[in-house]
């Protein structure tokens, strides 16, 4: 699949406009860094919104979803840096969730995504992830314009940590849709056409939100000196 692992962390937030300049200086050279450091955090890609908000999403592959409750990861979140807890306070609407990857198809990423994110009506959540993996998501790859599609859903509850605690509680993530590829019209016809609200909405989704991204920065653990 194309995505590194069997879980990822997912963050959908916005940044003060006064400090959007410094945090991505920051979130480039040490944050995403540091990040791919840990054990078991495998890719980590910062989105930037075309015209939507909010205006970031980051995406964090990571082995496996034990890898986001680890000792190693939460040492990391309790004793920030002096830069990040300079960030901190710059966030507005953090959005974090902690999720499985039911299903990855495709390959590669793109330089565009849509990011859609919902939650269940209750007692939904067998029909609805059976509908997307069986008869959605495996085809759209093959498709004009796109090149892969994950669907995440919430498994754990993030604890609250030094980090957490300088920019103000998040707000979790239920489920997520990430289509990508390397047209921006070939996704939003994708959204118009198969898995936009109304759609989602027939099958037991609420509340969803779309927004559409290019990619800003991406780092692999590769890379990262360890």
């Amino acid at each position: 699949m194309p995505l590194l692992g069997s879980a990822a962390m997912l963050l959908s937030f916005d940044v003060a406009p006064e400090a959007i300049a410094e945090h991505d200086d920051w979130h480039t050279h040490e944050h995403l860094a540091e990040r791919l450091s840990i054990p078991g955090f495998l890719r980590g890609t910062r989105w930037v919104a075309l015209r939507d908000q909010p205006r970031y999403f980051v995406l964090y592959e990571v082995a496996e979803l034990a890898t986001l409750t680890s000792a190693a990861y939460l040492e990391r979140l309790n004793s920030p840096s002096a830069w990040t807890s300079k960030m901190m306070p710059h966030y507005r609407g953090m959005s974090r969730g902690f999720c499985s990857v039911s299903g990855s198809f495709g390959l590669g990423m793109g330089h565009v995504a849509a990011l859609l994110r919902f939650g269940v009506e209750p007692g939904s959540a067998a029909s609805l992830r059976d509908w997307l993996l069986r008869d959605v998501l495996p085809d759209l790859p093959n498709r004009p314009g796109l090149g892969s599609v994950h669907l995440l859903e919430g498994a754990v509850t993030p604890s609250m940590t030094a980090e957490q605690s300088i920019r103000g509680a998040d707000a979790g993530v239920d489920w997520a849709l990430v289509l990508a590829g390397y047209s921006e019209e070939a996704l939003a016809g994708l959204v118009r056409e198969v898995v936009g609200p109304a759609h989602l909405a027939q099958h037991g989704a609420t509340g969803v939100v779309v927004a559409m991204y290019r990619i800003d920065y991406s780092l692999t653990r590769g890379e990262v000196e360890v």
